[in-house]
């Protein structure tokens, strides 16, 4: 039987894969927070490091899992994606809410990743 990695072991090693190809993902939300218009949730991502970080992990994420998937089945992810976007929105500037919103789709993001058919 082959050696099989732990989900968050692997999912670890393509975050970290991911920063490095991409290091400006790293350093910034995943939208521009030199904006005039930012929305509430925006505004409280760009000034809270640790949402800041949240954000980048998700579209991170949400890119690398989006490129594991078959073609057929991305529109569903991407509709996923818009849907949790709205929640998130919901939270105005409320900090709280909005760590709620990363941390749910970030375990749904890994329950996306663990249903994956793999090679042996």
């Amino acid at each position: 039987m082959p050696h099989q990695l732990p989900v968050k072991t692997l999912a670890g090693l393509l975050l970290g894969f991911a920063i490095q190809m991409f290091p400006h993902a790293a350093s910034a939300a995943s939208f521009d927070c030199e904006r005039a218009d930012l929305a509430a949730d925006e505004k409280v991502i760009c000034d809270t490091r640790s949402l800041n970080d949240a954000d980048v992990k998700m579209a991170t994420t949400f890119d690398i899992l989006t490129s594991l998937l078959p073609m057929g089945t991305r529109g569903t992810l991407q509709e996923e994606q818009s849907a949790w976007l709205k929640k998130r929105q919901a939270c105005n500037g409320d900090a709280e809410c909005i760590r709620a919103s990363y941390a749910e789709r970030l375990k749904q993001f890994e329950e996306s990743y663990k249903g994956l058919s793999r090679p042996l």
